[in-house]
């Protein structure tokens, strides 16, 4: 009859831990190795969003506020860009800006997305 001790088997997930972990490490070396190089930040600052991007299609983002889907989007006005949002992290007069909603990328100031709120004055 076999019979485990506690010992054996704790040395046993911590063996089990140990190649999960190395299986791990390798997933990841593969993936970072077949994923498309990061797009280069315009002029040395942070990159644009992506309007295909997941979170910026789910977002309904669109670099220009006039092309915002009003069917999926009813809330949408003209007068909503990024540039007037409180989220919106330029100057005022800078055409983009960094946003807190997509990780500090750059919007367009004449942008528009879901989560826009009325600037405070």
């Amino acid at each position: 009859m076999n019979s485990t001790t506690r010992r054996i088997f704790i040395i046993q997930l911590a063996g089990a831990g140990t190649a999960l972990a190395a299986a791990t490490a390798a997933s990841a070396a593969t993936a970072a190795k077949d994923a498309p190089p990061p797009k280069a930040p315009a002029a040395g600052g942070p990159a644009m969003v992506d309007e295909k991007d997941a979170q910026a299609a789910a977002l309904g983002y669109v670099a220009d506020s006039t092309k915002a889907d009003v069917k999926k989007f009813p809330k949408h006005e003209a007068s909503q860009k990024c540039g007037g949002c409180q989220l919106f992290g330029g100057k005022a007069g800078d055409a983009a800006g960094p946003c807190p909603i997509f990780g500090g990328k750059q919007v367009s100031a004449k942008g528009w997305c879901s989560s826009w709120v009325k600037k405070a004055a």
